[in-house]
């Protein structure tokens, strides 16, 4: 009897460590899983004019911040230039459909940068400014499947007339308003803040 009641002991004692450790193994800090890698679907090469494309969009749209006309014509020009070097050989790799749509996207962003390269005021400047950003998001960046960044796009809901909205592409969450700029002949740099993220534009 005894040995039978030594044996239960024996038995219950070995249940119970073994319960204890597994009970502690599970319950213990868990360890990160690993985020997942982006596939990417582009070249280095080809994303690489993307981003210029991108970083002379941005240094134009800084250039209608400090409302300067001089440096909005330097911008826009190097913006057009950095659109003609974009790699569409690479684009002939996917689809026709994906090819044909870049491709006129691209076409009707230039074609917007050129009518704002000819305008004199800095006004109608804005206004061509806001429609090459309409033609940019999202079709521009959705077409090209972009890989880049992550940007910002911000809209000022009264950047014409006080009463019209227009958008534009920003690398940062912090609103810096290109429309009302620092050098409004109404607000001065009063409204330079003025306006509110939409959404964002990021590799997917």
């Amino acid at each position: 009897m005894k040995k039978i009641i030594l044996l239960i002991v024996v038995l219950l004692a070995a249940f119970s460590f073994y319960w204890f450790k597994l009970r502690s193994k599970s319950s213990g800090p868990q360890e990160p899983k690993p985020a997942p890698m982006l596939v990417k679907k582009h070249s280095d090469s080809f994303n690489k004019t993307i981003n210029n494309v991108v970083a002379n969009y941005l240094e134009l749209k800084d250039a209608f911040v400090e409302a300067d006309t001089a440096a909005v014509k330097s911008k826009v020009s190097a913006f057009l230039t950095s659109l003609n070097q974009v790699d569409t050989i690479e684009l002939k790799k996917d689809t026709s459909l994906v090819f044909e749509t870049v491709m006129a996207t691209i076409g009707d962003i230039k074609s917007n940068a050129e009518s704002l390269q000819k305008q004199t005021d800095i006004t109608e400047m804005r206004r061509d400014f806001s429609s090459l950003t309409d033609v940019m998001y999202p079709t521009f960046f959705i077409a090209i499947k972009y890989e880049g960044p992550k940007l910002y796009l911000d809209n000022c809901p009264m950047a014409f007339s006080d009463s019209i909205p227009a958008n534009w592409i920003s690398s940062s969450a912090e609103i810096i308003n290109p429309y009302l700029g620092k050098k409004h002949p109404k607000y001065h740099a009063g409204m330079l803040g003025c306006g509110e993220i939409k959404d964002s534009i990021e590799a997917k």
